[in-house]
Formats: C-alpha cells, structure tokens, sequence
C-alpha cells in the first residue's frame, strides 16, 4: 500500500534519513523505534509529504506522492502529531474534530454539511468522545485531549494512520486505553496504522511489526521478537538490557539494568 524505495532526506545540507526502504502492507500496524536522533520523526514528516525526498520515492498504492494533491492524501492519510492540541486550547472539542472535515470542504462552503456532521458524530462515538462535545480542550485531561486529536485524525476517513509518540505524558492507564483504541482502530476498520514509540514495551505489545532505525539507517525489521532481543537494543541504545517475555501476551519486554547493578554484575 505504501512502499519507500531507497528514501535519503534531511533539513538543509544535513542528511536525517539515508537510504530507507521498506513497505506497509493494507491493514499493518508497524511501529518505528530507535533513539533520540535517528530520524523517526523526519521517516513521519517524508511519509505525509511535509518532507521532499533528496534521493528515492514514496508511493502510495504505486502512485509517487508528488503525484498526488495535498487535499486528496488528507482523505486517504491522517497524522497525529505530539501535541498538536495545544495550538488549539481557545477550540470546543466538536469544532476541533471538525477541522478534520477541512478536506471535504467544496468551494464556497463555509458550513459544515449533514454528512461532515454525520461523520464526525460516528469517530466521535468510536472515541468515546461524544460527552465531552461542548468542552474546550484546554479544560480536559491528557487522555481525553488524546482521544480527541484522534478523532479529528478519524474524520478525515483515512485509510492509514499516521502517529508519533501517541502515548508521550500519559499516565499508564491512558496509554493502554489509547492504544487499545488505535488497535482497535485497526482490526474493526482494516485501517494501516504507522507509530513512532520510544517506548520499547507498549510497541511489542501492540505492534505486529517493528522497524529499528539507527543513525537514519533501517537497522532491522521484523516481529517484535526478532527486533527485540538485548543484542539489538545494546547495539543500538547504547545500554545494557535484560529482555524477558510477558508472562501474559509472551511479547518480549525490556528491562533496563541500572548504573548500580552493572557494577555488581563486574
């Protein structure tokens, strides 16, 4: 469905991404990890057309994005990025989600038309969303505010989902109930989902595949259980690991090994 082809990019002179390739199939859900540095957040922006390519393409469906209008990839592609909310604290929750309708907007139109309003009633329900419709965001909880960034995502009816960091400063109860939302997302719709973590644990949980960047550059692709062992992650993070299975899904989980307990292990 979405395919780079040897993708090198970056801001200004300096490279970010160098030499990406890989493919998302209909109905993925791939997490990208990696370090602070390695170019998940410049893989988002190059997917969703804010990047150019230096070198390489992106296409969707065999279609190079360049081919294609920014009005017609915001009804097939939503990205949700860290905390887009605040830039819109002064908004009530339904006209937020109601800014995700802007794609389907026709010349002219300045009012919102029963379909706009039927869909956005519908990811509302799906988010759990409809109660809070007359509140403004800057009166709701990290959680809350997070559901209703994804809904405004929802409206625009995408085929793929695109996230970056979509559990970053919640509480632990608020990131389960957030991607279980998104996963739930992805089995009922068959949407593809995309999500940068650096939380190492929450993407095996979730995640069906991982892509490990290092230094901009795919280091390894695979299962949760292939990416995941404590060779890869001491590679790549610079740091020592223990990695066990859940004793619950048997996905792998790592465990950090602190400055105290290397020096007993030496």
């Amino acid at each position: 469905m979405l395919k780079l082809e040897k993708v090198t990019t970056g801001y200004n002179t300096k490279a970010i991404l160098n030499d990406i390739s890989f493919t998302i199939k209909k109905g993925d859900f791939l997490g990208v990890i990696g370090p602070n540095g390695s170019g998940k957040t410049t893989l988002l922006r190059v997917i969703s057309k804010i990047l150019k390519p230096w070198k390489g393409r992106v296409t969707l469906e065999e279609r190079g994005l360049d081919e294609i209008k920014y009005r017609e990839l915001a009804k097939r592609m939503a990205i949700v990025p860290q905390r887009m909310q605040e830039l819109f604290f002064s908004y009530s929750v339904r006209d937020f989600i109601l800014l995700g309708r802007t794609p389907y907007l026709r010349r002219f139109q300045l009012l919102e038309s029963e379909e706009d309003l039927k869909v956005v009633r519908g990811v509302m329900e799906e988010t759990d969303t409809l109660g809070l419709e007359e509140r403004n965001l800057e009166d709701l909880s990290g959680g809350e505010r997070q559901r209703t960034v994804i809904a405004q995502a929802l409206a625009q009816e995408p085929e793929i989902l695109l996230l970056d960091e979509p559990t970053a400063h919640l509480d632990i109860n608020h990131q389960v109930e957030i991607l279980n939302l998104i996963k739930n997302l992805n089995q009922k719709r068959n949407l593809t989902v995309l999500m940068v973590s650096h939380d190492l644990n929450l993407a095996a949980e979730y995640c069906e595949r991982l892509i490990l960047l290092k230094e901009g550059r795919v280091f390894q692709e695979g299962s949760p259980q292939e990416i995941l062992t404590y060779q890869n992650i001491e590679k790549v993070y610079k740091t020592l690991v223990v990695v066990e299975k859940s004793p619950v899904s048997f996905k792998p989980h790592v465990f950090l090994v602190s400055g105290r307990n290397k020096r007993k292990q030496v």
